[in-house]
C-alpha cells in the first residue's frame, strides 16, 4: 500500500483505529517541524516534541478549534465518535476528560489523513501548532 493511498470507507472505522493512524500522522508533522527549524539534538526533540503531542495540549486545540467554529459537520462528528470511544486505559498524568479530547483530536487526524484529506489536514494542523505556539510564547516558554 502507498502512504497516500486511502483506506475504504474510513467513516466506518472504530474511532479508536483512527486516532492511532492521527497520532501517528502527528508525530510525523512535529518531527518534521521541529527538524526544519533546527532542532536535532535527540533531548532537546523530544522535549520540544511533548508540548506538540501532550493530552493536554491537544485537548486545548480542539477545544479552541470548535469554539472558533472551525470545524466542518463531518469534523464534529468524528471528533464526537472520537471522544466517546471507551478505551481500556487513561494515562495516569492527565485527566479523563482531556485524554478523551486528546483522542478526538487524534482521530481527526486520522480521518483527514485516512480521506486523503491533505490540505484540510495541513491546514488543521497549522492552526494547532500556531496556538501552541502562541501559548508557549505567552508562558515565556514555560
Amino acid at each position: 500500500m502507498k502512504l497516500n493511498e486511502t483506506i475504504n470507507e474510513p467513516e466506518q472505522l472504530n474511532a479508536l483505529a483512527l486516532a492511532y493512524m492521527g497520532d501517528g500522522v502527528l508525530d510525523m508533522y512535529v518531527r518534521f517541524r521541529l527538524i526544519s527549524q533546527g532542532q536535532v539534538r535527540p533531548n532537546k526533540l523530544h522535549k520540544e516534541a511533548t508540548k506538540y503531542v501532550s493530552a493536554k495540549s491537544q485537548a486545548r486545540v480542539l477545544q479552541k478549534l470548535m469554539d472558533n467554529g472551525d470545524l466542518t459537520d463531518v469534523e464534529i462528528s468524528v471528533v464526537k465518535r472520537g471522544r466517546n470511544a471507551k478505551s481500556g486505559t487513561i494515562p495516569k498524568n492527565t485527566d479523563h476528560a482531556t485524554y478523551r479530547y486528546s483522542t478526538a483530536y487524534e482521530a481527526l487526524i486520522g480521518y483527514l489523513y485516512l480521506t486523503g484529506n491533505e490540505q484540510r489536514m495541513d491546514e488543521i494542523v497549522a492552526k494547532s501548532f500556531l496556538m501552541i505556539e502562541r501559548k508557549e510564547e505567552d508562558h515565556g516558554g514555560k
